[in-house]
Protein backbone atom coordinates (compact mmCIF):
# COMPACT_ATOMS: atom_id res chain seq x y z
CA UNK A 1 0.00 0.00 0.00
CA UNK A 2 1.40 3.37 -1.03
CA UNK A 3 2.39 5.94 1.55
CA UNK A 4 -0.08 8.86 1.81
CA UNK A 5 2.66 11.45 1.41
CA UNK A 6 3.92 9.71 -1.73
CA UNK A 7 0.41 9.65 -3.22
CA UNK A 8 -0.06 13.35 -2.52
CA UNK A 9 3.32 14.16 -4.04
CA UNK A 10 2.23 12.27 -7.13
CA UNK A 11 -0.94 14.39 -7.29
CA UNK A 12 1.02 17.62 -6.83
CA UNK A 13 3.17 16.95 -9.89
CA UNK A 14 0.09 16.25 -11.99
CA UNK A 15 0.26 12.48 -12.17
CA UNK A 16 -2.96 10.49 -12.37
CA UNK A 17 -3.81 8.49 -9.26
CA UNK A 18 -4.75 4.85 -9.40
CA UNK A 19 -8.07 3.73 -7.97
CA UNK A 20 -6.37 2.17 -4.96
CA UNK A 21 -4.36 5.34 -4.33
CA UNK A 22 -7.54 7.41 -4.41
CA UNK A 23 -9.25 4.97 -2.03
CA UNK A 24 -6.29 5.27 0.34
CA UNK A 25 -6.48 9.05 0.40
CA UNK A 26 -10.23 9.08 0.96
CA UNK A 27 -10.04 6.49 3.73
CA UNK A 28 -6.92 7.53 5.61
CA UNK A 29 -5.47 10.92 4.68
CA UNK A 30 -5.87 13.61 7.38
CA UNK A 31 -8.49 16.12 6.26
CA UNK A 32 -6.27 19.14 6.90
CA UNK A 33 -3.52 17.66 4.73
CA UNK A 34 -5.98 16.80 1.93
CA UNK A 35 -7.41 20.32 1.95
CA UNK A 36 -3.96 21.89 1.93
CA UNK A 37 -2.86 19.86 -1.09
CA UNK A 38 -6.16 20.55 -2.85
CA UNK A 39 -5.74 24.28 -2.25
CA UNK A 40 -2.23 24.14 -3.70
CA UNK A 41 -3.59 22.37 -6.78
CA UNK A 42 -6.39 24.93 -7.10
CA UNK A 43 -3.82 27.72 -7.15
CA UNK A 44 -1.90 26.00 -9.91
CA UNK A 45 -4.98 25.34 -12.05
CA UNK A 46 -6.81 28.68 -12.15
CA UNK A 47 -5.75 31.91 -13.84
CA UNK A 48 -6.00 34.03 -10.69
CA UNK A 49 -5.85 32.14 -7.39
CA UNK A 50 -7.20 35.17 -5.51
CA UNK A 51 -10.44 35.15 -7.52
CA UNK A 52 -13.58 33.11 -6.85
CA UNK A 53 -16.16 33.09 -9.62
CA UNK A 54 -19.96 33.13 -9.43
CA UNK A 55 -22.93 33.33 -11.76
CA UNK A 56 -26.45 34.71 -12.16
CA UNK A 57 -29.01 32.45 -13.77
CA UNK A 58 -32.51 31.15 -13.23
CA UNK A 59 -33.49 27.51 -12.99
CA UNK A 60 -36.84 27.05 -14.72
CA UNK A 61 -38.53 23.68 -14.81
CA UNK A 62 -40.04 22.90 -18.20
CA UNK A 63 -42.46 20.46 -16.57
CA UNK A 64 -42.90 18.66 -13.28
CA UNK A 65 -44.07 15.47 -14.99
CA UNK A 66 -41.47 12.70 -14.82
CA UNK A 67 -41.65 8.94 -15.11
CA UNK A 68 -38.22 8.22 -13.61
CA UNK A 69 -39.54 7.70 -10.07
CA UNK A 70 -36.46 9.08 -8.30
CA UNK A 71 -36.85 8.32 -4.60
CA UNK A 72 -34.99 11.49 -3.59
CA UNK A 73 -37.26 13.91 -5.49
CA UNK A 74 -40.38 15.56 -4.08
CA UNK A 75 -40.87 17.84 -7.06
CA UNK A 76 -41.97 15.44 -9.76
CA UNK A 77 -45.44 14.10 -10.36
CA UNK A 78 -46.72 11.17 -12.41
CA UNK A 79 -48.29 11.78 -15.83
CA UNK A 80 -51.75 10.83 -14.56
CA UNK A 81 -51.69 13.39 -11.72
CA UNK A 82 -53.52 15.99 -13.76
CA UNK A 83 -54.20 18.38 -10.89
CA UNK A 84 -50.47 18.74 -10.13
CA UNK A 85 -48.99 18.37 -13.59
CA UNK A 86 -47.89 21.39 -15.59
CA UNK A 87 -45.88 22.41 -18.62
CA UNK A 88 -44.46 25.93 -18.45
CA UNK A 89 -46.06 28.23 -21.01
CA UNK A 90 -44.25 30.72 -23.23
CA UNK A 91 -45.95 33.57 -21.38
CA UNK A 92 -44.52 32.22 -18.12
CA UNK A 93 -41.06 31.92 -19.71
CA UNK A 94 -41.22 35.54 -20.82
CA UNK A 95 -42.08 36.72 -17.32
CA UNK A 96 -39.36 34.61 -15.70
CA UNK A 97 -36.72 35.56 -18.28
CA UNK A 98 -37.52 39.28 -18.08
CA UNK A 99 -37.23 39.15 -14.29
CA UNK A 100 -33.94 37.25 -14.50
CA UNK A 101 -32.40 39.60 -17.05
CA UNK A 102 -33.39 42.56 -14.88
CA UNK A 103 -31.36 40.95 -12.09
CA UNK A 104 -28.31 40.50 -14.32
CA UNK A 105 -28.81 36.94 -15.58
CA UNK A 106 -27.34 35.92 -18.91
CA UNK A 107 -28.53 32.33 -18.85
CA UNK A 108 -31.54 30.09 -18.35
CA UNK A 109 -31.01 26.71 -16.71
CA UNK A 110 -33.84 24.69 -18.23
CA UNK A 111 -34.59 21.36 -16.64
CA UNK A 112 -37.56 19.12 -17.05
CA UNK A 113 -38.32 15.54 -16.34
CA UNK A 114 -38.83 12.41 -18.38
CA UNK A 115 -42.24 13.46 -19.72
CA UNK A 116 -43.69 10.62 -21.80
CA UNK A 117 -45.25 12.94 -24.40
CA UNK A 118 -42.59 15.63 -24.90
CA UNK A 119 -40.37 14.61 -27.78
CA UNK A 120 -37.81 16.34 -29.96
CA UNK A 121 -40.34 18.57 -31.78
CA UNK A 122 -41.49 20.12 -28.50
CA UNK A 123 -37.97 20.99 -27.36
CA UNK A 124 -36.86 22.28 -30.77
CA UNK A 125 -39.89 24.57 -30.90
CA UNK A 126 -39.33 25.79 -27.34
CA UNK A 127 -35.61 26.49 -27.77
CA UNK A 128 -36.10 28.27 -31.09
CA UNK A 129 -38.84 30.46 -29.68
CA UNK A 130 -36.76 31.48 -26.65
CA UNK A 131 -33.73 32.21 -28.81
CA UNK A 132 -35.86 34.18 -31.28
CA UNK A 133 -37.11 36.46 -28.52
CA UNK A 134 -33.94 36.49 -26.39
CA UNK A 135 -31.05 35.91 -28.82
CA UNK A 136 -28.26 36.68 -26.31
CA UNK A 137 -29.65 34.43 -23.58
CA UNK A 138 -27.68 31.21 -23.11
CA UNK A 139 -29.61 27.96 -22.76
CA UNK A 140 -28.03 25.51 -20.33
CA UNK A 141 -30.67 22.87 -20.76
CA UNK A 142 -31.85 19.36 -19.97
CA UNK A 143 -29.27 16.70 -19.03
CA UNK A 144 -28.09 13.28 -20.14
CA UNK A 145 -31.21 11.40 -18.88
CA UNK A 146 -33.54 13.79 -20.73
CA UNK A 147 -31.48 13.47 -23.92
CA UNK A 148 -31.70 9.68 -23.69
CA UNK A 149 -35.44 9.83 -23.00
CA UNK A 150 -36.15 12.25 -25.86
CA UNK A 151 -34.20 9.98 -28.21
CA UNK A 152 -36.17 6.95 -27.11
CA UNK A 153 -39.64 8.41 -27.54
CA UNK A 154 -38.68 10.28 -30.73
CA UNK A 155 -37.06 7.19 -32.31
CA UNK A 156 -33.76 8.99 -32.79
CA UNK A 157 -30.19 8.42 -31.68
CA UNK A 158 -28.90 10.56 -28.84
CA UNK A 159 -26.37 12.09 -31.25
CA UNK A 160 -29.26 13.16 -33.49
CA UNK A 161 -31.08 14.67 -30.51
CA UNK A 162 -28.01 16.60 -29.35
CA UNK A 163 -27.30 17.85 -32.87
CA UNK A 164 -30.88 19.01 -33.44
CA UNK A 165 -31.15 20.68 -30.05
CA UNK A 166 -27.86 22.49 -30.58
CA UNK A 167 -29.20 23.78 -33.91
CA UNK A 168 -32.35 24.91 -32.10
CA UNK A 169 -30.42 26.91 -29.48
CA UNK A 170 -28.91 24.58 -26.88
CA UNK A 171 -25.63 26.11 -25.68
CA UNK A 172 -24.49 23.81 -22.88
CA UNK A 173 -25.63 20.59 -21.23
CA UNK A 174 -25.91 20.44 -17.42
CA UNK A 175 -24.52 17.50 -15.49
CA UNK A 176 -27.88 16.67 -13.94
CA UNK A 177 -28.91 13.08 -13.43
CA UNK A 178 -25.50 11.70 -12.56
CA UNK A 179 -26.33 11.14 -8.87
CA UNK A 180 -23.80 8.34 -8.22
CA UNK A 181 -22.49 6.65 -11.37
CA UNK A 182 -23.10 3.15 -10.10
CA UNK A 183 -25.98 1.05 -11.38
CA UNK A 184 -26.30 -0.64 -8.01
CA UNK A 185 -26.94 2.73 -6.40
CA UNK A 186 -29.16 3.94 -9.23
CA UNK A 187 -31.42 0.90 -8.94
CA UNK A 188 -32.02 1.82 -5.31
CA UNK A 189 -32.61 5.56 -5.68
CA UNK A 190 -33.81 6.14 -9.28
CA UNK A 191 -34.89 2.80 -10.74
CA UNK A 192 -36.41 4.14 -13.99
CA UNK A 193 -33.64 6.59 -14.84
CA UNK A 194 -31.14 5.71 -17.59
CA UNK A 195 -28.09 3.74 -16.49
CA UNK A 196 -24.71 5.09 -15.44
CA UNK A 197 -23.26 3.85 -18.72
CA UNK A 198 -25.93 5.75 -20.64
CA UNK A 199 -25.15 8.98 -18.74
CA UNK A 200 -21.47 8.57 -19.60
CA UNK A 201 -22.22 7.76 -23.25
CA UNK A 202 -24.44 10.83 -23.78
CA UNK A 203 -21.87 13.10 -22.15
CA UNK A 204 -19.12 11.68 -24.34
CA UNK A 205 -21.26 12.32 -27.42
CA UNK A 206 -21.84 15.91 -26.29
CA UNK A 207 -18.10 16.39 -25.86
CA UNK A 208 -17.43 15.00 -29.34
CA UNK A 209 -19.96 17.52 -30.70
CA UNK A 210 -18.14 20.26 -28.72
CA UNK A 211 -21.16 20.92 -26.51
CA UNK A 212 -19.69 21.97 -23.14
CA UNK A 213 -21.12 20.17 -20.12
CA UNK A 214 -20.77 20.07 -16.36
CA UNK A 215 -20.55 17.04 -14.09
CA UNK A 216 -22.31 16.51 -10.78
CA UNK A 217 -22.53 14.10 -7.87
CA UNK A 218 -25.32 13.76 -5.32
CA UNK A 219 -23.94 11.91 -2.31
CA UNK A 220 -24.93 11.07 1.25
CA UNK A 221 -27.71 8.50 0.75
CA UNK A 222 -27.10 4.79 0.04
CA UNK A 223 -23.68 4.89 -1.66
CA UNK A 224 -20.39 3.83 -0.10
CA UNK A 225 -17.35 6.12 0.20
CA UNK A 226 -15.53 4.07 -2.43
CA UNK A 227 -18.47 4.48 -4.84
CA UNK A 228 -17.95 8.23 -4.49
CA UNK A 229 -14.33 7.78 -5.47
CA UNK A 230 -15.34 5.53 -8.37
CA UNK A 231 -17.66 8.30 -9.54
CA UNK A 232 -14.77 10.77 -9.61
CA UNK A 233 -12.56 8.36 -11.52
CA UNK A 234 -15.32 7.75 -14.07
CA UNK A 235 -15.55 11.51 -14.67
CA UNK A 236 -11.78 11.88 -14.90
CA UNK A 237 -11.49 9.05 -17.40
CA UNK A 238 -14.37 10.40 -19.47
CA UNK A 239 -12.79 13.85 -19.57
CA UNK A 240 -9.60 12.26 -20.87
CA UNK A 241 -11.51 10.96 -23.90
CA UNK A 242 -12.78 14.34 -25.09
CA UNK A 243 -11.37 15.74 -28.34
CA UNK A 244 -8.59 18.29 -27.84
CA UNK A 245 -10.80 20.96 -29.41
CA UNK A 246 -13.67 20.32 -26.98
CA UNK A 247 -14.14 21.93 -23.58
CA UNK A 248 -15.68 18.75 -22.19
CA UNK A 249 -16.59 19.12 -18.52
CA UNK A 250 -16.19 22.77 -17.56
CA UNK A 251 -16.85 22.12 -13.86
CA UNK A 252 -17.64 19.52 -11.23
CA UNK A 253 -20.37 20.17 -8.65
CA UNK A 254 -20.92 17.76 -5.75
CA UNK A 255 -23.88 18.26 -3.45
CA UNK A 256 -25.36 16.45 -0.50
CA UNK A 257 -28.66 14.56 -0.57
CA UNK A 258 -31.49 16.58 1.00
CA UNK A 259 -33.98 14.14 2.52
CA UNK A 260 -36.97 16.06 3.83
CA UNK A 261 -40.21 14.34 2.83
CA UNK A 262 -38.59 12.10 0.23
CA UNK A 263 -39.40 8.46 -0.36
CA UNK A 264 -35.83 7.61 0.64
CA UNK A 265 -36.38 9.27 4.00
CA UNK A 266 -39.66 7.42 4.51
CA UNK A 267 -37.89 4.13 3.80
CA UNK A 268 -35.35 4.84 6.54
CA UNK A 269 -32.47 6.41 4.62
CA UNK A 270 -31.23 9.28 6.74
CA UNK A 271 -28.91 11.97 5.42
CA UNK A 272 -25.22 11.45 6.08
CA UNK A 273 -23.97 15.01 5.96
CA UNK A 274 -21.14 16.50 7.93
CA UNK A 275 -19.05 19.52 7.08
CA UNK A 276 -15.86 17.47 7.32
CA UNK A 277 -17.15 14.84 4.89
CA UNK A 278 -18.15 17.51 2.39
CA UNK A 279 -14.73 19.15 2.60
CA UNK A 280 -13.11 15.75 2.10
CA UNK A 281 -15.14 15.31 -1.09
CA UNK A 282 -14.23 18.79 -2.34
CA UNK A 283 -10.54 18.16 -1.67
CA UNK A 284 -10.64 14.71 -3.28
CA UNK A 285 -12.41 16.19 -6.29
CA UNK A 286 -9.58 18.64 -6.85
CA UNK A 287 -6.95 15.94 -6.34
CA UNK A 288 -8.53 13.22 -8.51
CA UNK A 289 -10.05 15.43 -11.21
CA UNK A 290 -6.76 16.84 -12.43
CA UNK A 291 -8.26 17.44 -15.88
CA UNK A 292 -11.39 19.36 -14.79
CA UNK A 293 -10.48 22.93 -14.06
CA UNK A 294 -13.35 24.22 -11.94
CA UNK A 295 -14.71 22.77 -8.70
CA UNK A 296 -17.89 24.35 -7.39
CA UNK A 297 -18.93 24.76 -3.76
CA UNK A 298 -22.60 23.83 -3.42
CA UNK A 299 -23.74 26.51 -0.98
CA UNK A 300 -27.40 25.56 -1.54
CA UNK A 301 -27.03 22.20 0.20
CA UNK A 302 -24.21 22.85 2.68
CA UNK A 303 -24.73 26.49 3.69
CA UNK A 304 -22.61 29.59 3.38
CA UNK A 305 -20.14 28.86 6.19
CA UNK A 306 -19.12 25.44 4.89
CA UNK A 307 -18.97 26.77 1.34
CA UNK A 308 -16.50 29.42 2.49
CA UNK A 309 -14.19 26.76 3.90
CA UNK A 310 -14.54 24.77 0.68
CA UNK A 311 -12.95 27.72 -1.14
CA UNK A 312 -9.77 26.94 0.84
CA UNK A 313 -10.11 23.20 0.20
CA UNK A 314 -9.96 22.99 -3.58
CA UNK A 315 -13.10 24.81 -4.80
CA UNK A 316 -12.74 27.94 -6.92
CA UNK A 317 -16.35 28.69 -7.82
CA UNK A 318 -19.56 29.40 -5.90
CA UNK A 319 -22.06 28.66 -8.63
CA UNK A 320 -25.16 30.74 -9.20
CA UNK A 321 -27.32 32.86 -6.92
CA UNK A 322 -30.16 30.71 -8.34
CA UNK A 323 -32.95 33.21 -8.80
CA UNK A 324 -35.25 30.19 -8.90
CA UNK A 325 -34.63 26.57 -7.86
CA UNK A 326 -37.36 24.03 -7.15
CA UNK A 327 -36.11 20.46 -6.94
CA UNK A 328 -33.50 20.54 -4.15
CA UNK A 329 -35.47 23.21 -2.28
CA UNK A 330 -38.51 20.93 -2.20
CA UNK A 331 -36.39 18.39 -0.27
CA UNK A 332 -35.32 20.77 2.47
CA UNK A 333 -32.53 23.02 1.14
CA UNK A 334 -33.17 26.48 2.60
CA UNK A 335 -30.03 28.60 2.01
CA UNK A 336 -30.62 31.64 -0.20
CA UNK A 337 -28.25 34.13 -1.86
CA UNK A 338 -28.67 37.41 -3.65
CA UNK A 339 -25.96 39.24 -5.57
CA UNK A 340 -24.74 41.23 -2.57
CA UNK A 341 -24.69 38.22 -0.22
CA UNK A 342 -22.78 36.15 -2.76
CA UNK A 343 -20.05 38.74 -3.17
CA UNK A 344 -19.89 39.40 0.58
CA UNK A 345 -19.47 35.68 1.30
CA UNK A 346 -16.62 35.37 -1.22
CA UNK A 347 -14.90 38.44 0.21
CA UNK A 348 -15.31 37.15 3.76
CA UNK A 349 -13.50 34.00 2.67
CA UNK A 350 -10.59 36.19 1.54
CA UNK A 351 -11.14 36.21 -2.22
CA UNK A 352 -12.13 38.66 -4.94
CA UNK A 353 -15.55 37.84 -6.43
CA UNK A 354 -15.82 37.83 -10.23
CA UNK A 355 -19.09 37.35 -12.07
CA UNK A 356 -18.80 34.78 -14.89
CA UNK A 357 -20.77 33.16 -17.65
CA UNK A 358 -21.30 29.42 -18.12
CA UNK A 359 -17.95 29.05 -19.88
CA UNK A 360 -16.08 30.85 -17.07
CA UNK A 361 -15.51 34.08 -18.97
CA UNK A 362 -15.64 37.09 -16.70
CA UNK A 363 -18.63 39.44 -16.89
CA UNK A 364 -19.19 42.89 -15.46
CA UNK A 365 -21.06 42.63 -12.16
Amino acid sequence: MSNIDDILEKALVGEELTRDEAYRLYDDAPLQLLCSVADTLRRSKVDDPEVVTWQIDRNVNITNVCKSGCRFCNFHCKPHEEERAYITTMAEYRQKIDEAIAMGADQLLLQGGLHPRLGIDFYETLFRQIKREYPTLRLNALGAPEISHIAQISKLTTVEVLTRLRSAGLDTLPGAGAEILSDDVRRRISPAKPSAREWVRVMHEAHKLNIPTTATMMYGHVETPHQRVDHLITLRDLQALKPASSRGFTAFIPWVFCPTGTELERSGVSPRFSATEYLRIIAMSRIVLHNIRNIQASWLTVGKDVAEIALHSGANDMGSIMIEENVVSSAGATTRFDKEAMMATIRRAGFTPRLRDQLYNYRDA
